[in-house]
């Protein structure tokens, strides 16, 4: 039984479209077919929405890590992250069975449910999702365990997070917060069912399993040497083999990718830039 669930936006102050969504269910109330689940509604980082930025110091949704939670704050957002691991968790013994965070990418993912386990619960979750929003990805990072991810959404017993682009920094788009909000409806649509042991039978559905972030090629002294090239800007999710190409470079030449065929996403996404991250992969599998 999921009973007590938090919606957190604002977790990065610029992703807009979890910042409306929350606003308008903090003013006008959560639809009233929920009405049986105890959902708290919140914003995390308030400051760094009034200043249209994604952080202030440090990126608040890296900062959940045990080692962190255990550490003394640095900054802000480690301040932050330390109060709510008081109001949503603690961190592995939480009040909350679910954390839903909502996110914005300036990539062309699409409506992407992003989820950290493949359990049953979360298998059944994503077939649910993929049934009734055919449009939308399930992104799966189980890399490492749960409890290990720095992401807020860790905070509860159980976490996910919406990931709805291509929308640029800062401000909204009526087409993209419209999946955001079908997303978080259709997932709270079926943790109703989910407590009522009625989850229809669902047959398997496709996934993206992510393997590693990609890295913008630079010389020994850091300056970069490349772009994301042409064919492969937007083209999230879809199939990359070797021998296509992935960066134009500044000299003119152009570089293809090398290796087993993957399915990049977060291509070009504007936040990993200072970070040198081009896009990461993922392996196509059914959950």
């Amino acid at each position: 039984m999921l009973q007590k669930i938090a919606i957190v936006g604002g977790t990065h102050g610029n992703e807009m479209s979890g910042i409306q969504l929350v606003s308008n269910w903090l003013r006008h109330g959560v639809p009233s077919s929920f009405n049986d689940l105890d959902i708290t509604c919140l914003f995390a980082n308030t400051k760094a929405m009034e200043a249209n930025v994604r952080f202030l110091e440090e990126d608040l949704n890296r900062q959940f890590t045990p080692q962190k939670l255990a550490a003394t704050p640095s900054c802000l957002e480690a301040r932050l992250a330390h109060e709510l691991n008081e109001k949503l968790g603690p961190k592995g013994n939480s009040d909350f069975d679910l954390v839903i965070d909502i996110h914005n990418t300036t990539s062309s993912m699409g409506a992407t449910l992003i989820i950290l386990e493949a359990d049953e619960f979360h298998v059944q979750l994503a077939r649910y999702v993929k049934h009734h929003m055919p449009e939308a990805n399930v992104l799966v990072e189980d890399e490492k365990p749960t409890q290990e991810h720095p992401y807020l959404c860790t905070l509860g017993n159980r976490g996910l997070m919406i990931e709805v682009g291509a929308q640029p920094q800062g401000l909204l788009r009526a087409d993209v917060y419209a999946l955001t909000e079908k997303m978080a409806v259709v997932i709270l649509a079926f943790i109703q069912q989910y407590n009522q042991n009625n989850v229809p039978a669902l047959p398997p559905c496709d996934a993206f399993r992510f393997i590693e972030n990609i890295l913008y090629p630079r010389d020994e002294a850091g300056h970069r040497l490349a772009m994301i090239h042409p064919n492969l800007q937007d083209q999230d999710f879809s199939e990359l083999k070797s021998g296509m190409p992935v960066f134009t470079h500044f000299d003119g030449s152009q570089e293809n990718w090398q290796g087993d065929t993957v399915f990049p996403h977060f291509i070009n996404e504007a936040a990993y830039h200072k970070l040198h991250v081009a896009f990461a992969t993922a392996t196509k599998t059914q959950l």
